[in-house]
């Protein structure tokens, strides 16, 4: 089972790309949002895209990352997109409300 590591956070063209692990629980999530965060304000970012290619367990620990991420970015007009995104994930976001707010892009 793989961890989230600082090389899975990259910032291209004013985009914060994170590659999020394969199980997204609150054991990770911590981190995810401090790493995303320290991006946030030291980097010169836009937008987030979230990489759901390797994931595939999210709880609501991920909610919360996506949805803290949402509100700090779009203070700033900032949007947030989630690339990779199989069935379960999609699932999620419907449940939960986050496909209103997390544009999700065809892979």
């Amino acid at each position: 089972m793989g961890q989230i590591a600082t090389e899975d956070f990259q910032v291209i063209d004013n985009c914060l790309l994170i590659q999020l692990p394969e199980e997204i629980d609150h054991h990770g999530a911590g981190f995810i949002c401090e790493c995303a965060d320290r991006y946030l304000v030291r980097e010169d970012v836009r937008d987030v895209v979230f990489d759901f290619g390797r994931t595939k367990f999210m709880d609501s620990s991920g909610i919360g990352i996506i949805m803290g991420r949402y509100r700090k970015i779009s203070c700033f007009g900032g949007r947030v997109y989630a690339i990779h995104v199989d069935r379960q994930i999609e699932r999620i976001f419907r449940l939960s409300g986050l496909n209103k707010i997390v544009e999700v892009l065809e892979s």
